[in-house]
């Protein structure tokens, strides 16, 4: 995962370890020996996540974290400490000023980079939801600030096997938080009551009885109802291989037995914060998505909004040096479909396509109508070959099942693909669709029914 990390300490030597660890990892690392130095250069290199030490002169962490999370540009970058502060009030200091996490020197690596990587991920998700509200207001969409007003409330369901513990937990969060707290002694349980409301937050012991909590963690993680809930895992002190493995099936913090239960409720707050905020953005960006940038047939965006996001990434990839890759795909012989069985079962057809394509792709993929029968998908963070792969799993999921009308018709239908990637910073956005279409061009006189990716000779051949 690409990504450009800050990494802040006055001590040169922590900071060169630091770098040596994050550049052999393929992260991007830039350094800054001070708070102030860290505040201008978080301007500047724009991270997608900040290594903080607390133990610094002049302005300590504590207080550049939190006038980073004041700063509406850049409050939503996660902020790591990291510091020889090991008091459970030092943490608790932390996570108040907005850090994501705080780890004691040294670190252990395999929970550091684990933490990385699930932080970056987040943050991704957030740039996505960001870019999406932003195009919005360019196309004149009324997407209000989402800067301010956020509260630390919600649904909260804590899972693990000893009742009385998990009951006393759930008192450490309503007596500090609006939150509405459920508890449950096995996975199941607590699954089979997030399908009535998903919770907000998910808190999951390491083990429960004879389940593994973190088999629970990837369950709600690939469940449509509980994929945007926070997760937050128990473990045993010092289990940094089970945080590892939590944090990479997707769950969002953690907390080692024995609790303190002000930590744990900071814990708690800043993941009902993050996960307030972006069901606000989401909600926002869908709202003014329907009234003014969807196609009314199939709900996905329409090709001014395609158009407009995707020159949006190009830009961001000129800055970044991030991969940008664009799917344009055509229902194959699909006038054949409105002439023998009318435009209604056509339209049928078209609502259901778009429903397939967009369940093999990414939460940060954006599907969009082009025109017709022919859409587009922009793919962030894709080189041209992995495009190549997602494309293969939407031309298998159209041509393996029939089409089903309105009027019970069933209707068969392929579909051809080409794929095409970001290769200079010339590229716009009119240039890349041009050569994905060339590339669906190859397809279709290759047979239909395939994919072809852009300067791919094989194909063109």
């Amino acid at each position: 995962m690409s990504a450009r990390v800050l990494v802040v300490d006055d001590m040169p030597a922590n900071r060169k370890i630091l770098e040596a660890k994050l550049s052999a990892s393929y992260y991007s690392v830039v350094t800054a020996a001070n708070g102030q130095e860290a505040l201008d250069k978080v301007q500047i290199e724009k991270p997608d996540l900040i290594l903080l030490d607390v133990m610094m002169p002049g302005m300590d962490g504590f207080e550049c974290c939190r006038r980073l999370k004041s700063n509406p540009e850049t409050s939503h970058i996660p902020v790591v400490m990291i510091t020889a502060l090991d008091q459970s009030s030092d943490r608790i200091r932390g996570l108040e000023a907005g850090a994501d996490d705080f780890l004691t020197k040294p670190p252990n690596d395999l929970a550091l980079f684990a933490r990385v990587r699930s932080l970056v991920r987040v943050k991704m998700m957030i740039d996505e939801l960001q870019m999406r509200d932003d195009t919005l207001r360019d196309l004149g969409a009324d997407a209000p600030s989402l800067a301010s007003g956020i509260e630390p409330s919600g649904h909260v369901t804590i899972v693990d096997e000893r009742a009385s513990r998990a009951q006393s937990l759930a008192r450490a969060i309503s007596s500090r938080l609006k939150a509405n707290c459920a508890t449950f002694d096995c996975g199941a349980d607590a699954i089979e009551a997030s399908r009535t409301i998903a919770p907000d937050l998910f808190v999951v012991a390491r083990t429960i009885g004879d389940e593994d909590g973190l088999r629970l963690c990837s369950e709600l993680r690939s469940s449509n109802s509980t994929r945007q809930s926070g997760i937050i895992v128990m473990v045993d002190h010092d289990d940094f291989e089970s945080i590892a493995s939590a944090l990479d099936l997707g769950a969002n913090d953690y907390i080692m037995r024995p609790v303190d239960e002000n930590e744990f409720a900071a814990r708690v707050r800043a993941q009902l914060l993050r996960k307030n905020y972006a069901d606000k953005l989401r909600e926002s960006v869908y709202h003014n998505m329907r009234l003014a940038v969807t196609d009314e047939l199939t709900g996905v965006y329409n090709r001014r909004y395609v158009e407009q996001h995707l020159q949006r990434q190009i830009s961001h990839c000129a800055d970044s040096g991030a991969a940008l890759s664009v799917m344009m795909l055509d229902l194959d012989k699909f006038k054949n479909v409105n002439d023998t069985h009318g435009h209604s079962a056509g339209d049928d057809v078209l609502r259901d396509f778009a429903k397939r394509a967009a369940e093999q792709l990414r939460g940060v993929d954006l599907v969009g109508r082009y025109g017709g029968e022919e859409f587009v998908v922009v793919m962030p963070e894709t080189t041209g070959e992995a495009a190549r792969v997602a494309a293969e799993r939407v031309r298998k999921a159209v041509g393996e099942k029939p089409f089903l009308t309105q009027d019970g018709v069933e209707l068969t239908a392929t579909v051809s693909i080409g794929v095409a990637e970001v290769l200079t910073r010339r590229d716009t956005a009119r240039s890349l669709i041009e050569r994905a279409d060339e590339a669906l061009y190859v397809s279709k006189r290759n047979g239909r029914d395939r994919v072809s990716v852009s300067g791919d000779n094989a194909d063109v051949a």
